[in-house]
């Protein structure tokens, strides 16, 4: 007996093909858009954990630091001390502003893997068109 050939695939059967490939898609692109969620989520919590951080301890060092100074240079003119040591602790909340803004300035864009593959995608479908 022969065995009788297969059927090419129908219109039916094409689409399901392609209506599962392009879900296939979408999943990938939302799981790997989740996981640069958690991993941006992660990397805030742990900048506003350190930037937190850096302002107690620079706020306690200046504090204790102008007690001291304050303390011994008292006698010789308590209005510079308290002036100089006002300037010194606005020029160190200027600089701590400075770095944090170009820390925040040099991090990567956010979801930058998400876009790359979606701007592939469509570069691929406006290239088989």
């Amino acid at each position: 007996m022969a065995t009788p050939e297969p059927k090419p695939p129908g219109y039916l059967e094409s689409l399901r093909e392609l209506g599962d490939g392009v879900l296939a898609s979408v999943q990938d692109r939302i799981e790997l858009f989740s996981l640069e969620a958690q991993e941006e989520k992660f990397r805030l919590i742990r900048i506003i954990f350190l930037s937190g951080v850096t302002a107690l301890t620079g706020m306690l060092a200046l504090l204790f630091g102008g007690f001291a100074l304050a303390y011994c240079l008292w006698p010789v003119s308590p209005g510079i001390v308290l002036g100089g040591l006002a300037c010194l602790a606005a020029g160190c909340g200027v600089l701590l502003v400075v770095l944090l803004r170009r820390d925040l300035s040099r991090q990567p864009r956010p979801f930058a893997g998400t876009r790359e593959e979606i701007a592939e995608d469509r570069a691929c479908i406006r290239k088989t068109s």
